[in-house]
């Protein structure tokens, strides 16, 4: 069975970093992408960022470009999202999902979804 546990989130100040990461299990991943979504109060879920879990090819939205960067460490299983400069608008739970490698922006392309880990940025 497939697992997806995110961890990292928090509450930190305009201008700070957090690293979220998203430990993976149940399966081999080397045919898979791993993508990290968001949802803020309101809003629809919305892509950040992605990576291909055999070759490493990453994508981004436009909104965290140059601020997010997505990784994967093969060995822990693990996919991790640095996020810096940090604004008021990152604030919302964010969420990993692995899906086949063709998988990139949209929700409804990911088969298994985490439960989230809540990103509070104060301005």
């Amino acid at each position: 069975q497939v697992q997806l546990v995110e961890s990292g989130g928090g509450l930190v100040q305009a201008g700070g970093s957090l690293r979220l990461s998203c430990a993976a299990s149940g399966r081999s991943f080397d045919s898979f992408a791993i993508g990290w979504f968001r949802q803020a109060p309101g809003k629809d879920r919305e892509f950040v960022s992605r990576i291909t879990w055999s070759s490493g090819n990453t994508a981004y939205a436009g909104s965290v470009k140059g601020r997010f960067t997505i990784s994967r460490d093969n060995a822990k299983n693990t996919v991790y999202l640095q996020m810096n400069s940090l604004k008021p608008e990152d604030t919302a739970v964010y969420y990993c999902a692995a899906g086949y490698s063709s998988s990139y922006y949209g929700v409804g392309e990911y088969n298994y979804w985490g439960q989230g880990t809540q990103v509070t940025v104060s301005s």
